[in-house]
């Protein structure tokens, strides 16, 4: 199995009042990439695990992994506003 812990993709965890749980999104793998834990700590080994299975699924149908968000470059420009 493929190990989450080297690559550079975003693991998103929120609170789900409605649901009671921790959800977690996979953005880079698109909107149906989700888990949940009950904690914050089973809910992020969750994430991981998805993750991994996500990019072996991709190297073994040969497809490109999808870009991280995080090589995104941004560019910030800040502006002194009059008072």
């Amino acid at each position: 199995m493929v190990s989450s812990v080297n690559n550079h993709y975003s693991i998103v965890l929120q609170w789900s009042e409605e649901d009671q749980t921790f959800v977690v999104s996979l953005p880079e793998f698109g909107p149906f990439a989700h888990t949940h834990g009950d904690t914050y700590e089973a809910a992020l080994e969750n994430g991981k695990q998805v993750l991994d299975l996500l990019i072996e699924e991709y190297q073994t149908a040969a497809k490109p992994l999808p870009r991280p968000l995080t090589t995104t470059h941004w560019q910030l420009t800040f502006q002194q506003i009059p008072q």
